[in-house]
């Protein structure tokens, strides 16, 4: 495994960070107006349509956040993409492994005030602020883009994304991205300068292979891939309204909901104030 680094001035590392992350700002803004057409289709597992097909694939075993469990449910039709995703990889000598799908409003929220989470992008907000702590504005916008605070940009809340990595098959060493998944700094974007050639190439390499079965990867997280939501038509110029949006997903009845309030912050500026003031306080701690 990699991890060499190329050297780069921390002028133009944090002039970059602050650059995509505006960027990310941005093109969010794009996805709130985005008109969607929820479909109503159910949820299928990605675990068992893998070893029903008998596709060699990987989940992770970590939980999204607290107690709460990781959920490898996605759109029905999704999952077979999916799966063929899987088989390809298979044959090029890969494992497919799922680190994340589904995600329900709790599930995201949650994730958004993960303290290995949210600390790293308050570090990160720190550190493009020039060591000083920036008004939580800031760090609300930064949040937003690496780890969605409304549901309409949240593609995990609709049934509709997947974050992987791959491995493998060989010896179950990892196909090395630069770094692993959770990152967030200025390596995170996928055509991030700040990474080496081979693991560049390895990520276009993954890239490819996933969005030959139709899904987008999102430019600002090397991890993560989605398909007919909002953000999926928009990253492919297709203005026809999406089918998959934020929805509440009973597991029982596999019925889905519409999320009535897709705008509304699952963390608003007084939620994230306290967090704030919790991972100062941790920061505090470990010093």
């Amino acid at each position: 495994m990699n991890t060499t680094q190329i050297p780069h001035d921390e002028a133009a590392r944090r002039a970059y960070w602050a650059e995509q992350m505006q960027l990310g700002y941005d093109f969010v803004q794009r996805i709130l107006p985005f008109e969607v057409r929820e479909c109503g289709e159910g949820f299928a597992s990605l675990p068992d349509a893998a070893r029903a097909a008998g596709v060699e694939m990987l989940f992770s075993t970590t939980k999204i956040a607290g107690g709460l469990d990781r959920v490898f449910y996605m759109r029905e039709s999704l999952v077979r993409d999916v799966v063929n995703v899987g088989r390809d990889m298979n044959a090029r000598g890969w494992i497919l492994k799922i680190e994340d799908a589904f995600r329900s409003l709790e599930m995201q929220g949650q994730l958004v005030r993960k303290p290995e989470v949210f600390d790293a992008i308050v570090r990160k907000c720190i550190w493009e602020n020039g060591g000083t702590l920036p008004p939580v504005e800031m760090v609300a916008r930064r949040a937003l883009v690496l780890v969605a605070n409304i549901p309409k940009i949240g593609t995990h809340m609709s049934g509709s994304a997947i974050d992987v990595s791959v491995f493998r098959r060989d010896d179950g060493s990892e196909v090395w991205r630069g770094f692993p998944y959770l990152e967030m700094s200025e390596n995170t974007p996928m055509r991030s300068p700040f990474i080496t050639p081979d693991a560049l190439r390895n990520r276009l390499e993954i890239t490819a292979m996933v969005e030959a079965h139709g899904f987008i990867h999102f430019p600002f997280e090397f991890w993560h891939f989605n398909k007919d939501d909002a953000m999926g038509h928009l990253l492919r110029d297709r203005p026809a309204p999406a089918r998959f949006g934020p929805v509440h997903w009973d597991p029982k009845t596999n019925r889905v909901t519409a999320v009535s309030d897709p705008l509304t912050w699952l963390n608003p500026l007084p939620v994230m104030e306290r967090e704030i003031a919790a991972a100062m306080e941790r920061a505090r701690q470990q010093a």
